[in-house]
């Protein structure tokens, strides 16, 4: 992305570097061309002579260290310093290092309003010739990271402009350290370049594969609730057990049909659950171009048309937080009507209520009244605000499913972020209104105890799938649980799964995406991850986990 292309009101603040940062280097040399990336005063000139601007400031850590400080005065504001950086004749490629850490990023009116390293290359006459994705910071992350990228360099470009920013973020701080530009070696670069065209055959591998899945008939069968369990047409109970392919809920989606082939071919799944966004069914997503919905709706019509091509079943699950709302509604009137009683096809009507009380998550309500508010037992787990006053509750999520003709089994997720199911036997339980039945959700994770009364209480009389479950590593990229809550991770991988086990619960195992955490595989090579894929490939594959501990 560029900075002209959306014509932002913005204050940039440029660094006056235009002198020294024009001088061209040698490839392989790896001296950094730009001066001060250190931010240290006395190298070639004052650090904070070099980089000035409003809101932004050259700090001083107890031991001594320097660093750039960019932080939004306002929200919408955008803080950046800028340096134009010089390519020699002959280089092939680039490499950008950095040191980074930030302090309360919120995302502004679009998705891409974050912290960012911007990056763009440039021929003689200023024109951009390249982009490359930038890094990007959000949230809170108190110890420095260190991250570096590398990029070949497009024919004719003669500059890299690399520009630290705040771009148009609702609020946050970025702090910069060690930020270098060096030229790889010509024998890297050609290793690089042999990379990216081994990955492209791949891909185009991969796609081909997919092809001959896609084009086989549908076999998946049409599945009904019987009491506590879910049966084929034929009276043979089925146990759904498989994972999370996760990614539509924030953009387009990575690797989702490949993803999707690994999950059932080699982990031996055979139930999906993809999660979508309805601002991007619609076309209203954050980033999202103009006119891209229907690509986007064919996405999820590969992915039906996949698992039924495969013989498993695909949770489409509308990944939204806090309470149903008309626009949810809207959705499903919209989705139902697609899938309609396609056998492969089960409807998650949302992802995960929160603060409201039973009264409301079933039949709606003001949300600003004391009474339809509840308290959470767990944590808040991310930034999502609820817009608008008025819930639909989730009955009327049922019958405009229900109205659009489809009797799809439907998976719905109760209260405090779908863990708790205690109101399901309470008086809360949804109608139906005559369709294949209705599973309910929990979602169990580490910080969140009482298996036996938030969940096993409705699973002795209602079919239950866990949507999501995962183990962290540990708790360094989950701050918003509490120290309290911080419950030990040793040996709760295991235990999770044979509870699930042990009570024949259904479960998609949470995220088969390398950076949505608590993460199940290490890479797009599918490696598992140790903490948490190790354990749920091998319960896919037929391990039977002992029950050591109820949590």
């Amino acid at each position: 992305m560029t900075l002209g292309r959306h014509n932002p009101v913005r204050t940039i603040l440029m660094a006056a570097l235009m002198a020294t940062s024009l001088a061209s280097f040698g490839a392989g040399t790896g001296t950094s061309l730009i001066p001060n990336g250190d931010f240290e005063p006395g190298q070639n000139g004052s650090a904070a002579d070099v980089w000035k601007g409003e809101n932004l400031s050259v700090e001083k850590e107890e031991d001594g260290n320097h660093f750039l400080r960019l932080k939004s005065p306002e929200p919408g504001k955008m803080v950046m310093v800028y340096i134009p950086v010089a390519i020699a004749p002959g280089t092939k490629a680039l490499e950008v290092s950095y040191r980074a850490r930030s302090e309360g990023i919120k995302v502004g009116k679009q998705s891409w309003f974050d912290g960012r390293i911007i990056l763009n290359f440039k021929d003689a006459q200023k024109k951009i010739v390249g982009s490359p994705n930038p890094p990007t910071f959000q949230g809170t992350r108190k110890d420095w990271k260190t991250g570096s990228m590398k990029l070949l360099v497009p024919a004719g470009a003669v500059t890299l402009e690399v520009m630290p920013s705040l771009f148009q973020v609702a609020a946050g701080t970025l702090d910069l350290d060690d930020l270098r530009v060096t030229a790889m070696s010509d024998a890297d670069a050609e290793a690089m370049i042999a990379a990216i065209a081994a990955a492209a055959k791949k891909k185009a591998e991969q796609a081909a594969l997919v092809a001959l899945d896609l084009a086989l008939p549908p076999v998946t069968p049409e599945l009904k609730v019987a009491g506590t369990q879910v049966v084929t047409a034929d009276v043979k109970a089925l146990w759904l057990q498989g994972l999370s392919v996760d990614s539509m809920q924030w953009g387009t989606g990575d690797n989702i049909l490949w993803s999707m082939r690994v999950a059932v071919n080699d982990w031996h799944a055979n139930v999906i659950r993809l999660a979508v966004h309805d601002t991007f069914w619609f076309g209203r997503g954050k980033g999202q171009a103009p006119g891209t919905e229907e690509a986007y709706r064919k996405s999820v019509d590969q992915a039906v048309q996949f698992a039924a091509a495969k013989g498993i079943y695909l949770v489409l699950d509308l990944h939204q937080f806090g309470a149903p709302m008309p626009e949810h509604v809207e959705f499903w009137k919209s989705a139902a009507a697609r899938y309609k009683n396609n056998p492969a096809v089960l409807f998650e009507l949302f992802n995960e209520p929160h603060g409201i009380s039973w009264q409301v998550w079933r039949d709606g309500g003001n949300l600003k009244s004391p009474e339809n508010k509840s308290t959470d037992v767990n944590p808040t787990e991310n930034t999502e605000k609820q817009a608008g006053e008025n819930s639909v509750g989730m009955q009327a999520m049922v019958d405009a499913v229900r109205a659009t003709g489809a009797k799809n089994i439907l998976v719905i997720g109760a209260l405090d972020w779908a863990y708790d199911l205690t109101g399901i036997v309470n008086g809360y339980a949804l109608d139906d209104r005559g369709g294949n039945g209705i599973m309910y959700v929990s979602h169990i994770y580490p910080w969140k105890s009482g298996w036996q009364e938030k969940v096993l209480v409705a699973a002795a009389k209602h079919p239950v799938i866990i949507t999501e479950v995962g183990c962290p590593a540990d708790y360094s990229g989950f701050q918003f649980i509490p120290p309290p809550q911080q419950y030990p991770l040793d040996g709760w991988a295991e235990d999770v799964i044979a509870f699930m086990q042990t009570n024949k619960l259904h479960w998609t195992g949470f995220s088969f995406h390398p950076r949505c955490g608590p993460q199940i595989i290490l890479d797009w090579d599918y490696n598992p991850t140790p903490y948490w894929g190790v354990y749920v490939k091998a319960a896919l594959g037929g391990k039977t986990f002992e029950l050591k501990k109820m949590r």
